[in-house]
């Protein structure tokens, strides 16, 4: 096995632990391979042993290196996991498979016009600020049913809530409150986790854990914007 193939493999069993700890299928937790600032050859070790859920923080870097890695293996999805401008909706509409980073009305909005103009729906996730951080993106908490409804009567599907605990906290009861917050609404999916905290967020109801370093190795630091420290 390739060294990719076997921290994918290490992920895997690892999530799979922790599903079975919780009393939950392994198989209802999305693994999404964070991609974002890696090149093409260093996303295909992964996508050979397997992997095929990526995730990107900007619009125009997925653009620059999805199409082609796309063309030579069917079946990929794309997650778009940062901050996305109002203006670069319909772009990301087109290119995305899912959006976890919807967190304010004029995104709605451009979202609803570049939908209806593409004829399609990417999967939608609404950011929660779940620790009430300045620095982060997300609609409080406070906003969240609000935000909701605006999606609905936009006629999008909202179909997740995405949050990012405070770097410095157990995250657990983050991932819980995001949990909750999901039950209330009723709404299906939760993106929670990253590589430092993945298992955690397995056992509290993930549905979809954004991993980076784990799967491609350490990089420079960057600020959490939706995907893995």
């Amino acid at each position: 096995m390739s060294e990719a193939a076997d921290r994918l493999a290490d992920v895997r069993a690892n999530i799979a632990d922790a599903a079975m700890r919780a009393q939950r299928k392994a198989d209802d937790i999305c693994l999404i391979a964070v991609s974002k600032t890696h090149d093409a050859d260093a996303i295909r070790p992964l996508i050979a042993a397997g992997q095929r859920h990526f995730g990107e923080n900007r619009v125009q870097e997925a653009a620059a290196k999805w199409p082609e890695l796309r063309a030579e293996t069917p079946g990929i999805m794309l997650h778009l996991i940062g901050q996305l401008q109002s203006n670069k909706a319909e772009e990301a509409v087109t290119l995305f498979d899912a959006i976890h980073s919807v967190d304010r009305s004029s995104l709605v909005q451009a979202l609803a016009k570049a939908c209806a103009k593409a004829g399609k729906q990417p999967q939608l996730f609404v950011q929660v600020n779940i620790g009430n951080e300045e620095q982060k993106g997300g609609c409080a908490v406070a906003d969240l049913p609000a935000l909701l409804a605006e999606a609905k009567a936009a006629g999008l599907a909202i179909e997740g809530l995405m949050a990012i605990p405070p770097a410095a906290q157990e995250p657990a009861p983050y991932f819980a409150l995001l949990d909750e917050l999901a039950e209330r609404h009723d709404v299906p999916l939760r993106s929670m986790g990253m590589s430092s905290d993945y298992e955690t967020a397995a056992t509290l109801g993930a549905t979809h854990v954004r991993v980076g370093t784990a799967l491609f190795g350490t990089r420079e630091p960057a600020i959490a914007t939706g995907g893995d420290r």
